[in-house]
């Protein structure tokens, strides 16, 4: 038996086969999904999705990526949302600094727009700058507004986290012991791995354990303590190999235990087994 615990079931990627879904899944072992909002909307459609599935889960939240487009106030509708006893987390919150507006721009034009000037500063620079940390400043908002309605809820958290590594921990060292959250998608070093786990936090791995160039993750996902960690698809993305370049979908979260189990040597019953219960810990499911 194996716990899916992150996908995005809510998304226009399987509208056209959602019971072929959730079927497959459940003919490779996946007898739980735990689908995750991205958005205050995608949030509602989770929600709806775990409550007419018996074997969906969902969790609520806003995405750090969506900071530009989210409305003052998140948190009263994912407050009520909260209410339904298939909510099991509040997520996906963090830090993305991938796509900053200075990043974009410099694409756009095909420039480096932190291109320094013989005297200083570029007014391009500057407003770049500018730029960056107002967006920056908004996400770490958002987070710091879930991880309070968290530990309100009494709810762990599941945590994006690109390019922002130290601010991440950083807003997150308030809340230690009060909450604990899931580093989903994890593909940092084993001393990155190895902080979250110190810190009494857990981390999730994706498809990426199967590329050929996961390597690395692949080897953190082999040395630390098999129950420190949980396993997921990030589905529609990230398709594990052999499925890689196509739609994601739960029934590969078998694919991903699988590559694991072999990464450490011991028995895909091993990882299921000791997997599914670190998933029950941390979303309690039956609350």
């Amino acid at each position: 038996m194996l716990i899916e615990t992150h996908a995005h079931l809510d998304y226009p990627d399987f509208t056209g086969d959602f019971e072929d879904v959730l079927r497959r899944a459940n003919e490779a072992a996946v007898t739980r999904i735990v689908t995750i909002g991205t958005s205050v909307e995608s949030s509602r459609r989770a929600v709806d999705l775990a409550e007419k599935h018996s074997n969906i889960y969902a969790v609520i939240g806003v995405h750090p990526t969506s900071a530009e487009k989210t409305v003052e106030d998140i948190i009263t509708p994912l407050r009520d949302l909260a209410q339904s006893r298939r909510v099991v987390a509040i997520g996906e919150t963090g830090l993305d600094y991938h796509h900053l507006p200075s990043v974009e721009a410099a694409k756009e034009k095909n420039v480096q727009v932190f291109a320094r000037a013989l005297q200083g500063e570029t007014e391009e620079e500057i407003e770049a700058n500018i730029q960056d940390g107002a967006y920056k400043s908004r996400q770490a908002s958002l987070f710091q507004q879930q991880l309070d309605l968290a530990t309100e809820l009494g709810l762990n958290v599941v945590i994006h986290q690109r390019d922002a590594w130290d601010d991440t921990l950083e807003i997150m060292a308030p809340y230690s012991g009060r909450l604990h959250g899931v580093f989903h998608c994890f593909g940092g070093t084993l001393e990155q791995a190895n902080e979250v786990i110190d810190l009494n936090h857990l981390v999730s791995f994706t498809g990426i354990v199967t590329f050929k160039n996961g390597t690395d993750v692949r080897d953190v996902a082999a040395q630390i303590p098999l129950h420190k960690f949980m396993v997921e698809t990030d589905c529609p993305y990230l398709a594990p190999v052999p499925f890689r370049g196509k739609r994601c979908e739960p029934a590969h979260t078998r694919l991903v235990a699988e590559s694991i189990a072999t990464a450490r040597g011991i028995l895909l019953e091993d990882v299921a087994e000791m997997t599914t219960q670190t998933a029950e810990e941390f979303f309690r499911f039956n609350r």
